[in-house]
């Protein structure tokens, strides 16, 4: 019997490896023979880079660069050398979680330290960008990140326009001269679930702007801003595109990729799976364990259970959702292709009880869902 096991993290419980590691312990706790083929998987989010480093025994790089408010900290990044593969959660320098609530500041703040990692991918050899986007206390639609890289954004007088999105309503010029000409041969793809344009009631400001502290006020200096930087960028490039699917994502981060840099936009979880080979790995598979913290009805807009079940039946295979939480809508999931939703925490746990037992109560799981069809092992 071949079981894949692909789930995402646990937040706050367990990373995918480790979930892995669980589910495959309580396998073969019943199934001893049973090949077990693990697969950490994520949806672009939290966890991306530790699960291609892990599926692919890629390495972290940290570096040093600029937090979303021009501070100096540390970020990683995942590289696999043997495919020239960089993995980036922008998040990890430009997030939100990386400024205080009292200390936001979405007018100023900067994507500035993703370029810091994106170059720094570039001098270690990388031709392959997979970025996830998500998570971010910036609005500056990638402006940082542009300068960064070599760009130069000024005013009417010349002068480089400080961080932030607010300032792009003063932007004049973009002068590409210094971009880095590394990014030609580079090919870049956006994991992303976000799938709003740049501008508009539906756009990166109006949207996502009130999530990291704007006022209604802010909101408007910010699209006042944007509307400047795609005029300018049209007038830059020949063309602005801030109308494509995923140009707001991440504050904006979405467009300048798409736009300048030439990235390709996909659902998080499908860009992860290509990444890390999940349709070779579940090929000829009698069941598919996936999972992660908690799993609801939303779970089919692009999460990665969801994403790892369609993978699974199109090889054939049957699925089983673990989670610590599932919640009473999650049953709409049986009617698209899972097998079983399998709650491994018992009703009324404490939640720190929950996440300290997170590695137990999974593996317990599986080896239980195990024992219900140990009979067909030789079928």
């Amino acid at each position: 019997m071949k079981i894949v096991l692909a789930p995402d993290s646990f937040k706050e419980s367990m990373t995918a490896s480790q979930a892995v590691a669980a589910m495959r312990a309580g396998v073969l706790a019943v199934l001893p023979d049973a090949e077990c083929v693990g697969v950490p998987m994520a949806d672009g989010g939290e966890g991306t880079v530790d699960a291609v480093v892990d599926a692919l025994d890629g390495t972290h790089v940290t570096v040093d660069v600029a937090d979303p408010l021009d501070r100096p900290i540390r970020a990683n990044y995942g590289y696999v050398a043997e495919r020239g593969l960089a993995v980036v959660e922008m998040a990890t320098a430009s997030g939100l979680e990386l400024v205080a609530p009292e200390d936001r500041d979405v007018l100023r703040a900067s994507t500035f330290g993703v370029g810091q990692l994106i170059a720094s991918a570039l001098d270690h050899g990388a031709t392959e960008l997979l970025i996830g986007l998500g998570g971010s206390a910036t609005n500056d639609a990638g402006a940082g990140m542009l300068a960064a890289l070599g760009a130069k954004l000024t005013d009417s007088e010349g002068a480089a326009l400080p961080p932030g999105g607010a300032a792009l309503a003063r932007l004049e010029r973009i002068d590409l001269s210094g971009l880095d000409p590394r990014l030609a041969d580079v090919r870049i793809r956006i994991a992303s679930d976000v799938t709003a344009p740049l501008l508009g009631k539906g756009g990166a400001s109006a949207v996502f702007g009130p999530q990291k502290g704007a006022t209604p006020a802010d909101v408007q200096t910010l699209e006042t801003a944007l509307t400047r930087f795609v005029a300018v960028t049209e007038a830059t490039l020949g063309r602005a595109r801030p109308e494509l699917p995923g140009a707001g994502a991440a504050g904006g981060l979405g467009f300048a990729l798409l736009d300048f840099l030439g990235a390709e936009c996909h659902p998080g979880v499908e860009v992860i799976a290509e990444t890390v080979g999940l349709d070779q790995a579940v090929a000829g598979a009698d069941w598919v364990f996936t999972g992660e913290g908690s799993v609801d009805a939303q779970t089919m807009l692009g999460k990665t259970p969801f994403g790892v079940t369609q993978a699974a039946r199109r090889a054939g295979a049957r699925v089983v959702i673990f989670a610590g939480r599932v919640a009473p809508d999650a049953d709409v999931l049986l009617a698209n292709g899972v097998d079983r939703l399998v709650a491994i925490t018992q009703p009324g746990t404490p939640i720190a009880q929950a996440l300290r037992d997170g590695a137990v109560s999974l593996e317990r799981a599986a080896a239980d869902v195990c024992r219900t069809f140990a009979p067909r092992a030789d079928t």
